[in-house]
């Protein structure tokens, strides 16, 4: 029998790798309303359900891992390596003054491991028990935005704000599925970083002025916990019991989490250097600030309906943001919602011919539509559809002989912030490609 040799101790080298190039990477976007709260959300959904607009809530697959609802993760009956990358083109649209600005950015959007855990004695009881453990970002802050203008009897000032940061989940899950109903839980440590300046230079042509610089470098970690239910409701069977119709409901969520912080607050006096930097002439500090950061509770339900070729749901997603503070100070932010809705179609039947591949690719669509968590003067819709594919990489006579299979998942996303009526309308065109890796890794082989 064919097996596939990679221990433990490899596998936890290439996650601690990749982690590291996570932390590593440094995005090229440019986002201004990443400034506000904890940054822009980055799409919290693994590649195959952002094909489907982001519906997660009732998604539970064989072949990628759910992390947004932990209770999908007794369905895995194989190791699962689930690897997601990002890329994304922005166009910012400013109507007072009439400008236009793009930007490009690159980023691994998630990387985690899942296997089965259920033991012969729990399977007699109907019992199916998972894990899983990974690293995700969750929100990034990126941004730098230059102003020059004439101060009213005093003289020509130009103006560099910049930012950088943003939130990440290191987290180790586990479900448990007793007859219809699946239980999940994540829990971790999220931390991250947030670090803000603001560069003053008057310009003047007959008097020098020395710039000035404004930053705030805040660090931040925390244990957080999240949860999902699932519970199956069998349509109809087939005459060998089999399930070909079912209705699975969800609901997933995290509560408030409080992160440990500490932030440097520097006040100095700069002088351009020939490289392209500063010469720091004089300065007034405040080192390990100590306080709190308060990330708000979210809840999300939904439903999905499958049967042999059909995969219909939506969701309804909700963030508390109104009780976010930073350091006992509140933001220009708001509670969100969206609304979610999608679909995937699965061609291939029982007698489909293997020469046919199309047949047994995933085609998937979605929308979304909702409220963004920043609130500047007005409220901005956001809003957008997707569609996706789910490809396999591994040919079905593989999959039929060893249970192993390679799929690679697709997503492309267009997105829009704001609308005619917001000073500043952003659109995103997100495309997204994962590879989820199934192998039958730790199971001991009956037979050599």
């Amino acid at each position: 029998m064919h097996s596939v040799k990679l221990t433990m101790a490899k596998i936890l080298m290439v996650l601690f790798v990749a982690c590291g190039l996570q932390m590593s990477a440094s995005a090229q976007e440019n986002s201004p309303y990443s400034r506000y709260g904890m940054g822009d959300l980055t799409p919290n959904k693994n590649i195959l359900s952002r094909g489907m607009g982001g519906i997660a809530a009732g998604i539970a697959d064989n072949r990628s891992i759910n992390f947004t609802n932990p209770a999908s993760l007794t369905l895995i009956s194989n190791t699962i390596l689930d690897v997601g990358a990002d890329i994304d083109y922005r166009i910012l649209k400013s109507t007072s003054p009439a400008k236009k600005f793009t930007s490009a950015n690159t980023y691994v959007s998630y990387l985690q491991l899942a296997f089965p855990l259920t033991t012969p004695k729990m399977l007699k009881k109907g019992l199916f028990w998972a894990m899983s453990f990974g690293i995700k970002p969750i929100t990034s802050i990126n941004y730098k935005i230059e102003k020059n203008e004439r101060l009213s009897g005093i003289d020509s000032l130009n103006t560099l704000y910049e930012g950088s940061g943003g939130i990440n989940q290191a987290f180790l899950g586990t479900a448990l599925k007793y007859k219809n109903f699946n239980f999940g839980i994540n829990a971790g440590y999220m931390f991250g970083s947030k670090d803000f300046s603001t560069k003053l230079n008057f310009i003047n042509d007959s008097t020098f002025y020395y710039a000035s610089n404004s930053e705030t470098k805040t660090t931040f970690g925390g244990i957080f916990v999240s949860g999902g239910i699932q519970y199956d409701l069998a349509l109809a069977k087939d005459e060998k019991q089999r399930i070909t119709k079912n209705l699975r409901l969800g609901v997933y969520g995290n509560i408030k989490q409080n992160l440990k912080a500490k932030k440097d607050v520097v006040r100095e006096i700069i002088f351009p250097d020939q490289n392209g930097g500063y010469i720091r002439l004089d300065s007034v500090y405040e080192d390990n600030v100590k306080g709190t950061i308060s990330i708000p509770a979210m809840v999300g339900v939904g439903a999905t309906y499958q049967d042999d070729h059909w995969l219909i749901g939506a969701d309804f997603e909700y963030g508390n943001w109104n009780s976010y503070r930073f350091y006992g100070q509140a933001d220009q932010l708001q509670n969100n919602w969206s609304f979610r809705a999608g679909t995937q179609y699965y061609p291939a039947k029982e007698n489909s011919p293997v020469k046919k591949y199309f047949n047994f690719v995933k085609y998937r669509a979605g929308l979304y539509y909702g409220s963004d968590y920043i609130k500047i003067n007005k409220n901005r819709p956001e809003y957008g559809f997707t569609i996706g594919a789910g490809l396999p990489l591994t040919t079905l006579k593989r999959i039929s002989y060893t249970g192993e299979f390679v799929v690679l998942n697709t997503a492309l996303e267009f997105g829009n912030r704001g609308n005619k009526q917001t000073n500043v309308r952003e659109n995103v065109v997100r495309f997204s490609i994962g590879v989820s890796l199934n192998a039958r890794w730790f199971q001991k082989p009956k037979y050599n």
